[in-house]
């Protein structure tokens, strides 16, 4: 059975989160340490942070009301096609994705509007969403 055949189970994150766009320059915020998931990237033209939306200051750039869709793993390195899969799921229904990979697994962030649907479209498609 190949991989993308398999059953995976994806995971609901409860709260709301905000894509921020900081200069590449500018110190990240100290509070994002304390919070139980977010992800940082800094390249040569931004400082990129994925965090709880109810942190965020007045003056930040952001992208609010996202939802985490967590694939549960951890996932091996020699696994294909988990994400290519449902990122073509979502982009076939109209609902667009942003994607966090780590060493264990992948995150689908999904904006609230688009959640059910996007849990419709995957449970019809043999995913547990838990």
């Amino acid at each position: 059975m190949s991989t993308v055949e398999k059953k995976l189970t994806l995971k609901l994150l409860k709260d709301k989160y905000s894509v921020c766009r900081l200069n590449k320059n500018d110190e990240i915020p100290k509070w994002i340490f304390q919070e139980e998931f977010f992800s940082i990237t800094k390249t040569d033209e931004e400082l990129s942070v994925v965090c709880l939306q109810d942190k965020i200051k007045e003056n930040i750039k952001c992208e609010k009301d996202w939802r985490i869709l967590k694939i549960e793993g951890p996932l091996d390195f020699s696994l294909i096609g988990i994400l290519s899969r449902i990122s073509t799921l979502m982009a076939n229904n109209g609902i667009s994705i942003f994607a966090i990979s780590t060493y264990d697994t992948d995150y689908i962030l999904i904006k609230e509007e688009s959640i059910n649907k996007a849990i419709e479209v995957l449970e019809n498609n043999n995913y547990n969403i838990i």
